[in-house]
């Protein structure tokens, strides 16, 4: 009982952080099962049926309010869909042991990646106004089928779409408000299309039904909080938090797995070091503005 507990409440943060940054929900789900012993396969599982009903509630709430570009969803969420069916027959072709460490790599990658780019200045919010005429945010569209592909990919692996694609979209100049309502709402359908894959090649095989309800409850119940709060809670802050939980717990995971010899505090002091740059390097920037 008290493991689900934990589960509905990594399910709760997972998604609130994703549907504040449009990233995390994979790769912290992901990260907390692979510890709990899941096979790979059956994590990936796991994580895209809760992103399912996750990705249908915060796309309501992001719709709810207008968070979203429609434009954007679709440019996403074919080439992404068409990704997880590559990362889905990558993940049930390699045996599981053998995939463990090498998918801690990829979530230490998405972690330092998350880190990194909320370590940098974001866009300015859009009032939505550009949001509703010609090319509705007027970014650089170049590239978006080609990450979405890549990010689909990464999501049949480890469930982790928001990392590869959100910070694309800041990069281009879409602001956070329409990069995360518009990627969580395409992640619906790739996470429909992974968990179905999945579901056709292995089977309900080390699925634990309990697991899924409990990360699915703490998720649905966090959605609509996200939406509403994106416009008030401080991105950088949490985006600085969630990299840094996500390399403590793939580095003890890969550690475990490959037997490093290294020290685990030295690993978690690092962590924090990079943390603590990532914040630092961000106030020059915030009180530069802040004088203008």
């Amino acid at each position: 009982m008290n493991d689900l507990v934990v589960v509905f409440l990594a399910g709760f943060a997972a998604s609130l952080v994703d549907g504040v940054l449009g990233m995390g929900f994979g790769p912290t789900s992901s990260s907390i099962l692979l510890g709990s012993g899941l096979p790979p396969a059956a994590v990936s599982t796991t994580v895209n049926l809760a992103k399912v009903a996750t990705g249908l509630t915060a796309a309501i709430a992001h719709w709810r309010f207008d968070n979203i570009d429609r434009r954007l969803v679709r440019q996403l969420a074919l080439p992404g869909s068409l990704g997880a069916l590559i990362g889905v027959t990558v993940l049930t072709s390699v045996d599981g042991d053998r995939l463990k460490p090498i998918l801690a790599v990829l979530l230490l990658f998405m972690a330092g990646r998350i880190l990194l780019r909320f370590s940098r200045p974001l866009p300015t919010r859009s009032d939505g106004t550009d949001a509703r005429a010609g090319n509705r945010l007027g970014h650089d569209e170049r590239g978006t089928a080609a990450v979405a592909a890549v990010g689909g990919v990464t999501n049949g692996l480890v469930g982790a779409w928001g990392p590869v694609v959100t910070p694309f979209l800041l990069q281009r100049g879409v602001s956070p408000r329409y990069a995360v309502g518009s990627v969580n709402t395409a992640e619906m359908a790739v996470a429909v299309v992974a968990s179905g894959s999945l579901l056709a090649s292995v089977g309900g095989g080390g699925i634990d039904l309990a697991i899924v309800v409990a990360m699915l409850a703490g998720g649905v119940l966090a959605a609509p909080i996200a939406a509403w709060g994106i416009r008030f809670l401080p991105a950088r802050g949490l985006g600085i938090a969630i990299g840094g939980l996500l390399l403590a717990t793939n580095l003890r995971e890969l550690m475990s797995s490959t037997g490093l010899p290294v020290v685990p505090w030295l690993g978690y002091g690092l962590v924090a070091l990079a943390c603590g740059w990532a914040f630092v390097r961000s106030r020059p920037v915030q009180q530069r503005s802040g004088r203008t």
